[in-house]
């Protein structure tokens, strides 16, 4: 069966994603939101905050009550990348951030539609939603979806937890879930990110996916969700051809 991740027929390395102001320039802020519990957002900041580090000046921002990405942080035992705590609002955080050089700041927000996940949307480049390829999951996306377009930023859902792909196939419910978000006009990352044993070992050993097994596919998924939010930013700040983003107008 030939390799067709969606129905928009993306490749796994890019993401669809909506219009924006392509003369933004500046640090930028990957902001994961979902009025979900539960559905990655502090695991796949973690994961893909580990990748940046290793490369470019990266702040994780963790604004859940929860402090999921907090204890991360503390399990990591070293301050790399540093981490800040927001409560109310991320903006004076950001201006920091930003005088002081960063290039990468992950934002963790609560599942809900507080003050804290408006004004971290308001401050983005671009916003992750993740998703579990299930009813639930993809019913909530709904709200935070309507939060990105009202704000006119650009996001993309990013179906995680997902089956292991069988024969080349993706699982029958990541097709549904596809299928389901297509009737929201929801951009939707090509790839998936598999329900994978190393990416909950490596949380619990204070590390990302790519320093737990570098060469294990779950570190590969995570390897291929960084290069297409690389590539998407580079597209909406117009700094690279929009073809690997392949870019939508919001509705």
């Amino acid at each position: 069966m030939p390799l067709n991740f969606s129905f928009t027929n993306q490749r796994a390395d890019s993401f669809l994603v909506s219009g924006v102001n392509l003369e933004a320039k500046g640090m930028n802020v990957i902001v994961f939101a979902s009025r979900k519990g539960g559905s990655g957002k502090s695991t796949l900041a973690a994961h893909l905050a580990a990748q940046i580090k290793a490369t470019k000046p990266c702040l994780l921002v963790d604004a859940d009550p929860q402090g999921s990405l907090t204890l991360w942080h503390k399990l990591r035992g070293t301050n790399e990348p540093p981490i800040k705590t927001a409560v109310n609002s991320v903006s004076g955080i950001l201006a920091a951030a930003e005088r002081d050089g960063m290039e990468w700041v992950l934002i963790d927000t609560p599942p809900n539609l507080s003050a804290v996940v408006g004004d971290a949307i308001k401050n983005a480049t671009m916003v992750i939603i993740p998703a579990r390829p299930g009813v639930f999951d993809v019913n909530a996306v709904q709200e935070t979806i309507q939060m990105c377009r009202s704000a006119r930023k650009p996001y993309a859902v990013v179906l995680n937890g997902a089956p292991a792909r069988r024969d080349d196939a993706e699982s029958p419910i990541v097709t549904i879930a596809r299928e389901a978000l297509a009737k929201f006009r929801a951009p939707v990352w090509g790839g998936q990110i598999t329900n994978r044993a190393d990416l909950l070992m490596a949380l619990g050993q204070g590390e990302g996916a790519r320093e737990y097994y570098a060469e294990g596919r779950a570190a590969a998924e995570i390897g291929r969700l960084w290069a297409a939010i690389e590539r998407s930013v580079k597209a909406i700040r117009g700094s690279a051809s929009s073809s690997g983003a392949m870019h939508k107008q919001a509705a």
